[in-house]
């Protein structure tokens, strides 16, 4: 039986990386919901299309249980971040990574989700795929210049340009 994801969402997200993960799972089967990292559902990508998330990163904490894998779209994530990081639905995302982290679910990520899992402190020693810009900020985990790596419970991949190649692997543990 296919694994549930729940997918999170920044404001903006970026649209091309997204819709690579909702094509993979929509097409194989496999149940997704996606949670802005926002106050309302009401997102963007950064390129400006309108989207409409499922729900709000606020109503996923408390509920991880519910789920058995978590990816995290990029986007403008790193500049949103760091001008929201004391907003609650930042606050949220952390402790959200975290949970799925402790329990040692799947976790998915491009671009700097890697860094969002090293900050969290669940990818100490764990080896990640990064985008070249953030690979220096990396403290506990290990990052890499690989396209994508796949390092026990953590799928990364560099950017959404090479998203495609981890999708496979992804794809093997999720149905």
């Amino acid at each position: 039986m296919a694994k549930k994801v729940a997918i999170l969402a920044v404001n903006p997200v970026n649209g091309f990386g997204l819709f690579q993960y909702l094509e993979l799972f929509f097409e194989n089967g496999i149940e997704y919901q996606v949670f802005a990292v926002a106050e309302s559902t009401q997102i963007k990508t950064n390129s400006g299309i309108s989207l409409q998330a499922d729900d709000v990163v606020a109503h996923l904490k408390g509920r991880e249980d519910a789920f058995e894998a978590l990816v995290f779209a990029c986007g403008d994530a790193m500049p949103k971040f760091s001008e929201n990081v004391g907003k609650p639905a930042y606050q949220d995302l952390l402790a959200v990574i975290k949970t799925f982290g402790d329990r040692g679910k799947v976790i998915a990520g491009h671009c700097v989700g890697g860094l969002l899992f090293d900050i969290t402190g669940i990818a100490a020693g764990k080896r990640l795929a990064l985008h070249p810009f953030v690979k220096g900020a990396v403290k506990s985990a290990i990052g890499t210049d690989e396209a994508y790596v796949v390092d026990g419970n953590f799928y990364t991949a560099q950017t959404e340009t090479t998203l495609h190649l981890l999708m496979p692997e992804l794809l093997k543990v999720l149905k």
